[in-house]
């Protein structure tokens, strides 16, 4: 496992750990390591002296847990949010604009839902009277 110490291009800083380098440059070069502050995935490593595990048995083993914790009350309150929505809906990935137009149709039985969308969909299905609303993080395939 690697550290680094990463910053987006709006400046914010943070840390995050990989399996390898190569693995960070993977994941960085798909946008798949995004600021948890901004959400942008125009990142960059800082400058440090990683910590890399040096044992086999080590690098074998993956953590169960998130190898961060939220820092800031912003962060904090932002992964409250999210368990919360988590706990209490169903993800439905990028069925959602489908999903949502069966519920409001009455072609599907009403439930929680979050789930992917583009721009000009969420606008077709508030223009369609399909409430709906954005959620201030990103989807678990795409969270580092």
């Amino acid at each position: 496992m690697i550290r680094y110490s990463l910053k987006c291009a709006a400046d914010h800083s943070f840390e995050s750990w990989f399996q390898s380098a190569a693995a960070f440059d993977a994941l960085a070069d798909a946008g798949h390591v995004t600021c948890p502050q901004c959400g942008s995935a125009e990142i960059s490593k800082s400058l440090m002296a990683p910590a890399v595990s040096l044992t086999r048995s080590e690098a074998a083993t993956l953590p169960d847990k998130p190898l961060s914790t939220p820092e800031n009350p912003q962060e904090k309150a932002l992964a409250a949010l999210r368990a919360e929505v988590e706990a209490n809906s169903d993800y439905v990935g990028k069925n959602f604009v489908a999903e949502a137009r069966k519920m409001h149709e009455g072609a599907a039985t009403p439930r929680a839902i979050h789930g992917e969308a583009r721009l000009d969909e969420a606008k077709k299905l508030v223009e369609d009277g399909i409430p709906v609303m954005p959620l201030p993080f990103l989807p678990p395939r795409k969270v580092n």
